[in-house]
């Protein structure tokens, strides 16, 4: 790196997060690696399932396809690069590499809560106005809210890590296993300004799909309340985005408190937990919720087990 005015020109990044796990590398990288093929194993799944039944060609499955994609998406931008770490005797990450880490973790993170807004309408329009549903939902409005997620999202990540990209930096030691918005905001030795005025409206926009996702489900909770039939809709397709809105926003919640006001007094190894728990939780229970829960899906994973199972004696 060259300095200049207490400033410097960063090319490299070292991350200081791996130095107490350096000396149990092995069952580390194993029970990562073991970790990133049971989530690619279950979205994959999902997905296929979802894509290879027409009968699951509906919008709610459809949305259900990009949430799976999304947890694909955030998880590929942390664990490909977390496992050749672990491999490596120098933990460090490029300058440009670190700016697109960020972007893929933090657009994938609240590309799921969008998603789940998304599912949330669709949910209400279906049993709400179920005799409308189809007239609402044509096949233009549900390839716009496909999209809305990943285009509103990539817009306002963009336009951060522009900004970010213009900061000066008078350091480039990151204390943790990954890069963030907040490594480079902690470095930075210029006004951080425009990044908190794009940081507020991230978290406006975030906080917004949320309020929407809860007056959505309060109130079908409440229609359902007087209905026996609407009451078995409502547990059936609603409990899992319930659950997995629950679990998507307490993984981010702590990590973004941790990450904002976490003690330097705790251990590392708790602090690595706190930072790779968003990586893990989510993206295994999402898929597992929707497969357990969903009768249809559960019913096509299940004739499919069965049927290999057959092929596979007939074989023998």
């Amino acid at each position: 790196m060259t300095y200049s005015d207490n400033a410097s020109t960063v090319t490299w990044f070292t991350l200081s997060g791996f130095d107490e796990m350096m000396g149990h590398r092995a069952t580390f990288f194993s029970l990562t690696l073991l970790c990133y093929c049971a989530i690619i194993l279950v979205n994959v799944a999902l997905i296929l399932t979802i894509v290879l039944d027409e009968n699951l060609h509906e919008p709610m499955y459809i949305f259900l396809c990009n949430l799976c994609i999304s947890g694909l998406f955030g998880t590929t931008g942390f664990y490909p690069k977390f496992l050749f770490d672990l491999l490596s005797h120098l933990q460090v990450i490029s300058y440009a590499g670190c700016l697109i880490q960020t972007f893929v973790i933090y657009s994938s993170s609240c590309a799921d809560v969008v998603i789940l807004a998304v599912m949330a309408y669709d949910r209400y329009v279906a049993i709400c106005t179920p005799l409308e549903y189809h007239s609402v939902m044509t096949k233009q409005r549900v390839t716009v809210l496909v999209y809305y997620p990943w285009l509103s999202i990539f817009c306002l990540f963009s336009v951060g890590i522009v900004i970010t990209s213009r900061l000066r930096l008078c350091g480039s030691h990151i204390e943790k296993l990954y890069c963030t918005n907040w490594s480079f905001v902690k470095l930075s030795c210029s006004s951080i300004t425009a990044n908190n005025i794009i940081l507020y409206i991230g978290i406006l926009f975030y906080v917004a799909h949320i309020i929407l996702i809860v007056c959505s489900y309060a109130y079908l909770s409440r229609s359902c309340l007087n209905s026996i039939e609407d009451k078995g809709k409502f547990m059936q397709t609603c409990m899992p985005h319930l659950l997995s809105l629950i679990n998507v926003a307490v993984a981010l919640l702590f990590d973004v408190l941790y990450s904002r006001y976490g003690s330097a007094d705790t251990s590392q190894n708790f602090q690595n937990f706190m930072a790779v728990q968003f990586f893990v939780i989510p993206p295994i229970l999402n898929p597992l919720i929707y497969g357990l829960k969903l009768k249809q899906i559960r019913k096509r994973i299940l004739s499919f087990c069965i049927s290999s199972t057959r092929k596979k004696k007939s074989l023998m």
